[in-house]
C-alpha cells in the first residue's frame, strides 16, 4: 500500500546493507490475482522459493456485532484468510522438500477477543487451515506452522479506526508482562520455524508467543 512504502524502503536498505537482495512487491493481497502475481515475480527474480510467510492483516474494532457490515467482514477475510490460502496455493508448485510455510495467527484466534468478531474468526480459521495443510504436505516434505503473537506493537494498532488514541496508548498493558512485544521479539519464532535444520520435526503447530498468557494444549 502507498502509505507503507517508506517502511518497505527502509527494510530494503537494511537487508541490502548486509549484502542480501530484496525485492519490493507492493500490492493489495485482498484482491484476486495479487497473490499469484507476487509469487510469480518472486520466483522469476530469485529463481526459486523456499519459504512463504503469510503475514497480511486487517482489523477494525466494532462496539457491537451489528456494527460489522458484510463489506467489512468480507474484506477482513479476504485480507487475512483468503490471502493465506491463495499464497499457499500459488507457492506450492515451487516449494521443494525442506521448504516451509508460516502464517501469522494471533492470541485472538485461540481465545477470541471482544469487539473483533471478524478478525478473531479469521485467526481461528488460519489455525485450522495451518493444521490441515501441514497434514496434507507431510508427504511432500513441506512443513506448515503458524505463530500466534500476543499484543505486539505494529502499525496495525494505530491504524485501527475503532480504537481511540488513549486506548492505543494503553495497548498491551493487560498482558501478564504488562506491555506489548516489539516486532523483533517475534522474529526468532519465524526464523526457528523457517529453518529446516532447527525445526525439521515441527509441523502443524500454532506457536504461542503471548507474553506469559497461557492456554491449554
Amino acid at each position: 500500500m502507498p502509505d507503507e512504502q517508506s517502511d518497505a524502503e527502509k527494510t530494503k536498505r537494511a537487508i541490502e546493507s548486509v549484502g542480501r537482495r530484496c525485492l519490493l512487491l507492493p500490492g493489495d493481497l485482498s484482491k484476486t490475482g495479487t497473490c499469484e502475481e507476487i509469487v510469480a515475480k518472486t520466483v522469476r527474480h530469485f529463481g526459486k522459493l523456499d519459504i512463504l510467510v503469510s503475514n497480511a492483516a486487517h482489523q477494525a474494532r466494532k462496539q457491537r456485532l451489528e456494527d460489522v457490515t458484510d463489506e467489512e467482514f468480507d474484506y477482513t477475510y479476504r485480507t487475512n484468510m483468503y490471502a493465506y490460502f491463495r499464497l499457499a496455493k500459488a507457492a506450492l508448485p515451487h516449494l521443494r522438500p525442506g521448504s516451509a510455510i508460516i502464517a501469522t495467527s494471533s492470541e485472538t484466534g485461540i481465545m477470541g477477543a471482544t469487539q473483533l468478531p471478524d478478525y478473531s474468526s479469521t485467526k481461528g480459521a488460519i489455525n485450522a487451515f495451518t493444521k490441515t495443510l501441514a497434514q496434507d504436505l507431510i508427504s511432500r516434505g513441506i512443513r506448515v506452522n503458524a505463530v500466534a503473537p500476543g499484543p505486539v506493537w505494529t502499525p496495525l494498532n494505530a491504524s485501527d479506526s475503532g480504537v481511540s488514541a488513549e486506548k492505543v496508548g494503553q495497548f498491551g498493558s493487560h498482558s501478564p508482562m504488562g506491555r506489548p512485544a516489539q516486532p523483533e521479539e517475534l522474529a526468532p519464532a519465524y526464523v526457528f520455524l523457517a529453518s529446516d535444520a532447527d525445526a525439521s520435526f515441527v509441523t502443524g503447530i500454532v506457536l504461542q508467543v503471548m507474553g506469559g498468557e497461557t492456554t491449554g494444549g
